[in-house]
């Protein structure tokens, strides 16, 4: 593997990139090299704001248009977290520049478009990868352990996951993931996408054969909505099923429970972990005791933890994601999982969407 450190480039200056800055610092492996913005002066006041806080040995540039930043030599990788209406086309352009990338989720408006995008990244000999950072944790290997055959929670189930935040009363007016020409998916897409994401990674990648959704709740910009609340439920080929609620209008809450014929697995926090060194999950037997006249339920729970940081930190799930792709772009050892789980994430909500367009109609879901 090159000593030479992989050469970040952002596509864009949204909030979340503050994040991957730190994480790109933080990785060992990585330095952004430059940002582009759609104005030079945002892309350098973004730039500044984050050097003040997590400065590099060298300073990021400021680049005007995307396009410019693309036709750069000195960029191995980009992270594009443009809005998911307009992404498409400047992942396309990126794979064409033989650049890797890092894509923000929901990835594309339609999975024929994801579809497009992979191919472009392929037949580039490049990687892509979406920004699902809970991937990347250690925790997921001690979840899957516990989920493991024979193991505290037997066979499961059922899979059930909720994560939802409160926009507040500007929500709506203010923010783009109200905007159904920018962000046409809403919340399903900002939230149902790691809820889908974390049922895929329980059932080891196995599609669900049929979904049923619904949008509880629309909100938008003008004429045009995307869900502000939505909740859909899924069918497996072995009499598992799942489901998932999301909303920007319920308070904080990001929970998972996996159910078996023995026990079940809950997670509290199985997107953004609560601050602390650990991560936690607990194993639960919970056991009905009858004894004629007396009834008692007694609480059998073991909590299971792994010693990672929530963020910001070395060994944060979000510095584990930049740094992979950084091992990647300069190993040149693409890795076929990444593409491949964020198409099968598409295909699910693409389900869902026509299910729920369709008032909660059965939707089938292809094998392949």
């Amino acid at each position: 593997m090159s000593s030479q450190p992989c050469r970040w480039g952002f596509l864009g200056a949204a909030a979340i990139a503050r994040k991957n800055w730190k994480a790109i610092r933080l990785s060992g492996n990585g330095v952004i090299t430059a940002v582009a913005s759609r104005s030079v002066q945002r892309a350098a006041d973004f730039i500044a704001q984050c050097e003040a806080e997590v400065p590099q040995s060298v300073t990021a540039e400021a680049v005007e248009g995307y396009d410019a930043l693309l036709q750069r030599d000195d960029i191995d990788a980009v992270y594009v977290p443009l809005p998911t209406g307009i992404r498409k086309p400047w992942v396309l352009k990126a794979a064409a520049a033989g650049k890797h990338v890092l894509c923000e989720k929901p990835v594309a408006v339609h999975g024929d478009d994801v579809a497009e995008m992979i191919q472009a990244c392929q037949d580039a000999g490049v990687q892509f990868m979406d920004g699902v950072m809970f991937d990347h944790s250690t925790r997921l290997a001690g979840i899957e352990d516990s989920l493991r055959p024979g193991g505290p929670v037997g066979n499961v189930r059922r899979i059930q996951t909720h994560f939802s935040f409160n926009g507040g009363d500007d929500f709506v007016g203010a923010n783009i993931r109200a905007d159904a020409e920018l962000e046409p998916h809403g919340c399903l897409g900002d939230l149902g996408w790691y809820c889908i994401r974390f049922t895929l990674f329980v059932t080891g990648g196995r599609m669900p054969e049929s979904v049923s959704a619904r949008t509880l709740t629309p909100i938008g910009q003008g004429n045009a909505k995307v869900p502000g609340e939505f909740s859909a439920e899924m069918r497996f080929d072995d009499q598992t099923s799942a489901a998932f609620y999301c909303s920007f209008l319920t308070a904080n809450q990001q929970t998972a429970l996996v159910s078996g014929d023995r026990g079940y697995v809950a997670v509290d926090d199985f997107v953004l972990p609560f601050y602390d060194g650990s991560l936690h999950w607990t194993e639960n037997r919970h056991d009905l005791q009858v004894d004629n006249c007396r009834w008692n339920f007694r609480r059998v729970s073991d909590g299971r933890r792994v010693d990672e940081f929530a963020g910001g930190e070395p060994d944060a799930q979000e510095v584990r994601m930049v740094r992979h792709l950084g091992d990647i772009a300069l190993s040149g050892q693409l890795e076929s999982h990444w593409p491949e789980i964020s198409l099968k994430t598409q295909r699910v909500l693409d389900a869902c969407r026509r299910s729920a367009a369709e008032q909660g109609a059965v939707v089938c879901i292809e094998s392949s």
